[in-house]
């Protein structure tokens, strides 16, 4: 009897399998079904949508791969004349917007001032209290550093040094509290400016082609405020799930400099973006387009004698990211086009009687839709871009405020994480430190939890105020 096993597909590859399935299967639909109830072009494009959501969803195939191939066929079925015409979600300036956003996350890292900062919490003598040093300053890096999974990769190391620095258990309260924090807190951070990651920038662009732009003051004033209360609820949560982290007393560890400076280069960094954010306040102000100011950092980072960006910094962007956000606005002008969007919105509207429904019970209806297409999601931002539209035009058929339903949507969206899956940074807390999925699921549906009553709070209490301050 041979002692070789049966090698069994791991279950990755059994589920992109299904998604290429599925995916083959949509496109056969609509290429050789008739359309009996909807024109054409219509079943076309809702084929050619299930296409490329169904491979994001299971990962089948590279983002990027997705999203050419999702071109090719908008063409090849007819829903788009031509390519130029298939394309036009590339033409959006959120596209090259969020390129740029990407480059000065990697000019921040190449000059490595996200470990400089994670460093001066491990190297500062007579921090009493490590976690809510950890805490103050994950919060602090998303203003600079808008990848989320970035972050979770330098700070995950400089959980286990504090924890040792202190003489606290590698497995203990200490450790799983600041894993809990860097897998679901810290993408949370990123919502406070629009400038802060995928999320927060495909949901302004959203809002802006439906016909509410917000300035970068905008966001900042409407979203920061519940974003710190959002932040710091969840961080006492996981200190409060995982018990009690121990108070240290004065420590340092050995062979950190606490007296080290800024090197030439992160003194260059951190100037040119406090000049971004300075522009970003007055173009907000001027009707400057946001992304001048970032054209600008990075180009100054890229000039001979800086040096700090470079050829070699585009391998460091998410160009899956990018390509899908281009693609996705490709197919929601496709779907608008062919009246597949308003076909989808007018059955929405009837399968649930919105007009029958109070607005609170309409706007819990919508969010509840949100929080259930983001559990099946990989990536808030691909979620946002799918759900945001269809929330937004029924939201608007029924007379809710579009700009609140759009924030609580973001901040719903970013914060339900349930699932490993759903949140690069998840992962990576799950790989460096003691957390399991039963972890994940439990503090996810706290940070969702949480996440529905800061959102109850702002539409009721801060909101309205901060609408009619900015307008």
């Amino acid at each position: 009897m041979s002692d070789e096993r049966i090698a069994w597909p791991s279950r990755a590859a059994v589920r992109r399998a299904i998604g290429l399935c599925v995916a083959t299967a949509a496109v056969a639909w609509g290429a050789l079904v008739p359309a009996h109830a909807v024109p054409p072009a219509m079943q076309d494009a809702v084929a050619v949508f299930a296409f490329a959501l169904v491979l994001w969803l299971t990962d089948a195939l590279p983002y990027v791969v997705t999203s050419v191939l999702t071109l090719v066929l908008l063409v090849q079925t007819g829903v788009a004349p031509t390519f130029r015409v298939a394309a036009t979600g590339f033409s959006s300036s959120l596209v090259f917007f969020l390129l740029l956003v990407f480059l000065l996350g990697a000019a921040v890292a190449a000059v490595q001032l996200d470990e400089w900062v994670a460093s001066r919490i491990v190297a500062r003598e007579g921090t009493a209290h490590p976690f809510r040093a950890f805490v103050l300053h994950l919060f602090a890096l998303a203003f600079v550093m808008p990848s989320a999974v970035a972050r979770a990769a330098t700070f995950a190391p400089v959980i286990h040094e504090l924890a040792d620095a202190h003489g606290f258990d590698r497995d203990g309260p200490f450790s799983t509290s600041a894993f809990l924090v860097l897998g679901h807190v810290n993408p949370i951070g990123s919502l406070a400016l629009m400038t802060g990651g995928g999320m927060a920038l495909v949901a302004a662009g959203v809002v802006r082609s439906a016909g509410y732009p917000l300035t970068w003051l905008d966001w900042a004033v409407l979203m920061v405020p519940p974003v710190l209360a959002l932040y710091v609820v969840c961080a006492a949560l996981a200190s409060a799930l995982s018990g009690d982290p121990p108070t240290a007393s004065e420590t340092s560890l050995r062979g950190r400099d606490p007296a080290g400076g800024l090197t030439r280069e992160q003194r260059i960094v951190v100037a040119v973006l406090s000049g971004a954010v300075c522009l970003w306040l007055a173009g907000s102000i001027v009707s400057l387009p946001a992304i001048v100011p970032a054209a600008l950092a990075v180009a100054v980072l890229a000039c001979p004698g800086v040096g700090v960006l470079s050829s070699a910094s585009l391998s460091e962007v998410n160009w899956g990211i990018i390509f899908l956000v281009g693609t996705m606005f490709s197919l929601l002008d496709r779907l608008e086009a062919t009246g597949a969007f308003g076909y989808a919105v007018g059955v929405l509207t009837t399968a649930v009687p919105f007009h029958a429904l109070s607005q609170s019970a309409g706007i819990a209806v919508l969010l509840a839709f949100a929080i259930s297409v983001r559990i099946v999601f990989s990536t808030g931002s691909a979620a946002l871009l799918v759900v945001l539209p269809v929330v937004l035009r029924v939201g608007e058929s029924v007379g809710i405020a579009p700009v609140p339903l759009a924030l609580a949507s973001v901040l719903l969206v970013g914060a339900t994480t349930v699932f490993p899956f759903n949140t690069t940074a998840v992962l990576v807390a799950m790989t460096g430190g003691p957390i399991d999925s039963l972890d994940v699921l439990q503090f996810g549906l706290a940070t969702t939890v949480s996440a529905v009553v800061v959102v109850s709070l702002s539409w009721l209490l801060y909101w309205p105020l901060a609408l009619a301050t900015i307008r």
